[in-house]
């Protein structure tokens, strides 16, 4: 039996790749999400082989839940399932070691043999999103993509330094920095360009 974890932010969404995957013979949700930091929590209550995981959600994206994961459980394998297939996000889910990427529109048969083949070793990436990943180049270090994506939700400076632990003027440097690499006009601006790339 595969034992998933799943973290999906949409409960209608969740309920419904729940229902699906528990009809499979093989397959089974044994926990469920609405965040990554609850998926964190989860994983350490749950033995699973796979991590199932929507990338844009609140207080820590599926990104960073896989890196997380590698860090903790190295041996649980770890699976994108989005609506988006922006470039940056593939490269930056291929870099973290996702062994598979799927679009949320990919008919349920074709999630459930993904998890199979994932079990059994292999990735399961949609060629065209992997030729998509390779052409794309992400200009922002680790620390600009943080300052910028909560600087994107409307977080001041001194609440964005808070949250990373550093100094004012450490943030208004990776935001200046930001800014400029992506011709932006404002933080704000830079953060929406970034967000379309697929970069935060």
């Amino acid at each position: 039996m595969i034992k998933v974890l799943l973290a999906e932010d949409q409960a209608l969404v969740r309920g419904a790749l729940v229902a699906l995957l528990n009809m499979e013979y093989d397959i089974e949700v044994v926990a469920q999400a609405a965040n990554g930091q609850q998926a964190i929590e989860l994983l350490k209550k749950h033995p699973v082989d796979v991590v199932l995981t929507d990338i844009e959600m609140p207080h820590m994206t599926g990104l960073e839940l896989i890196e997380q994961v590698k860090t903790i459980q190295p041996e649980v394998k770890t699976v994108v399932i989005t609506t988006f297939a922006r470039a940056g996000y593939i490269k930056r889910a291929l870099v973290a070691g996702v062994r598979g990427f799927l679009l949320k529109d990919c008919p349920s048969e074709q999630l459930a043999d993904a998890l199979r083949q994932i079990i059994q070793g292999k990735k399961v990436i949609d060629p065209e999103l992997a030729i998509q990943a390779l052409d794309d180049v992400d200009p922002l270090s680790d620390k600009e993509r943080k300052s910028l994506r909560l600087a994107g939700e409307g977080k001041k400076t001194a609440e964005i330094a808070a949250e990373l632990f550093l100094s004012e003027g450490t943030v208004r440097n990776y935001l200046s920095e930001a800014i400029a690499k992506l011709n932006a006009t404002n933080r704000i601006d830079a953060a929406r360009i970034a967000r379309q790339k697929g970069w935060l």
